[in-house]
């Protein structure tokens, strides 16, 4: 960097490089690297191979393990290690737990309003139901895995005998002119005659479309709700050999290059 640099505006680049050295720094000098949905989200199609980053970093080796800049989790991390060291918010989803804990819901349905966002807090926004019951199948209730899949698409569809109406933030946010995938229309056919149609439904009613940020929630309120509906594998979430035993692992190590 010129030696007039610092009395103007860096530019673009040399922000860049401030950047990646920073990040190298955090990282004991370790190459962390992003995944290509990463990329893509950005709209960008750029690969850039393991032999040319390692070109670019000379001497330095991939980071294939924890990432320094993450809070540590334990040995054996538990569904609320991720709560507290993974999950990017927890407000959404514990104002939810809370509004169903106090309709008087059984636990089940408590759960169910707990996690039914879990893939947005943690993973990815697109297709959250899904990817969200995907994660937590193996550890509660069929039941609970179902109706947070389904939530996705009974959202978009109003039921004035359960108390559930379009909501007004859908109109904002996507414009009244929306109309869901057909994927989604299929999807909420099949939900409308399934036995769990119920459980899923409430998941929207205790939904909260209008996030209030002073709300006093605690993770704690539900400790024993996850204790009791929640089978926390003794190897700990990511070392157990479930079928999404390496989605809990690729929370814990985002950055790490395989």
């Amino acid at each position: 960097m010129g030696p007039h640099a610092a009395s103007r505006p860096l530019t673009l680049s040399e922000q860049a490089d401030e950047l990646e050295e920073k990040m190298m720094n955090e990282l004991n000098d370790k190459i962390a690297t992003k995944s290509a949905l990463f990329n893509l989200a950005d709209g960008n199609f750029d690969y850039i191979g393991g032999a040319e980053l390692q070109a670019r970093h000379p001497g330095k080796h991939f980071l294939m393990g924890a990432d320094p800049r993450l809070p540590k989790m334990s040995e054996k991390p538990t569904l609320t290690d991720f709560f507290k060291h993974r999950f990017v918010s927890m407000n959404h989803l514990l104002q939810s737990a809370t509004l169903a804990l106090k309709a008087g819901h059984e636990e089940k349905v408590v759960l169910a309003c707990l996690l039914h966002d879990v893939a947005v807090a943690g993973f990815i926004r697109c297709d959250h139901g899904y990817w969200g019951a995907q994660l937590i199948e193996p550890y509660v209730d069929e039941e609970v895995s179902w109706a947070v899949r389904v939530h996705q698409a009974l959202r978009f569809f109003p039921d004035e005998s359960a108390g559930y109406k379009y909501p007004d933030m859908y109109l904002k946010y996507f414009g009244p002119d929306y109309k869901p995938e057909p994927y989604i229309v299929e999807e909420y056919k099949r939900a409308r005659c399934h036995k769990y149609y119920m459980t899923a439904r409430l998941i929207c009613v205790n939904d909260i479309y209008a996030f209030d940020p002073d709300a006093k929630v605690s993770l704690d309120d539900f400790v024993d709700i996850i204790g009791r509906n929640f089978k926390q594998p003794k190897e700990g979430l990511g070392f157990d050999n479930t079928p999404s035993s390496h989605m809990w692992r690729t929370l814990m190590w985002p950055t790490r290059f395989l």
